[in-house]
């Protein structure tokens, strides 16, 4: 009866405390999970479970692991915020599989992507035909972002363009540059035309459709 009483506590416990430790992390959709937060999830799951499975470990054995996960998560997140290279190493980076209504096959063999892997993300966006796609692009959490093409428009002056980063939190770019045939060169010397000559002032900075959109850090 005692170890019946002990699981059903434990268990209320482990369920309180896994929702202030989720709470602390911040709020994330479950798509939208890195690695690191499925790993810190597994983890504390599975440190609940056995427990809760076996009352002969001490509680505290079992929470203070918890609580380290919870801490190393959350310095783990401050540092992506401050480290554009840190936060590429954990999460990874975008991948635009389909640009201007072209599949880009090596984009996809990189991250290991085939066709029905393309076909079933599109099919559950309601996407009838990849013809209709003008943007495909398959996120860090592994989720497909797409954006059609305008109707009744063949034209493709008339077909809209994406916002690409050159600039993150003051670091170039370079493979965004490649991806619209421009250089570091012209970079910096089209944003001296403009008055910006630190590149690190400058939180973000996007080129689409001939046109710049420059945000200052901390302004």
């Amino acid at each position: 009866m005692d170890n019946y009483v002990t699981i059903v506590v434990r268990t209320l416990v482990f369920y309180c405390l896994i929702l202030i430790i989720f709470r602390v992390m911040g709020k994330r959709e479950i798509g939208e999970l890195s690695i690191l937060d499925l790993v810190v999830f597994v983890m504390i799951g599975e440190l609940a479970v056995v427990a809760i499975e076996k009352p002969e470990i001490q509680i505290f054995h079992t929470i203070i692991p918890m609580v380290l996960l919870m801490l190393i998560q959350i310095l783990f997140a401050i540092i992506s915020l401050k480290s554009k290279k840190f936060r590429n190493l954990i999460d990874g980076q975008p991948s635009i599989i389909i640009n201007k209504g072209k599949i880009d096959e090596s984009a996809m063999r990189k991250q290991r992507y085939n066709f029905d892997d393309l076909m079933t993300q599109l099919r559950e966006k309601n996407i009838r035909s990849i013809a209709d796609v003008e943007f495909a692009i398959l996120e860090s959490s592994g989720s497909l972002s797409v954006i059609e093409k305008l109707k009744n428009s063949d034209d493709e002056s008339h077909q809209g363009d994406i916002t690409i980063p050159l600039i993150l939190d003051g670091y170039i770019e370079e493979e965004n540059l490649k991806r619209i045939n421009k250089t570091n060169l012209w970079l910096r010397q089209e944003l001296k035309k403009q008055g910006y000559r630190d590149v690190k002032k400058i939180s973000f900075c996007s080129f689409e459709n001939g046109k710049f959109f420059i945000d200052i850090k901390d302004e």
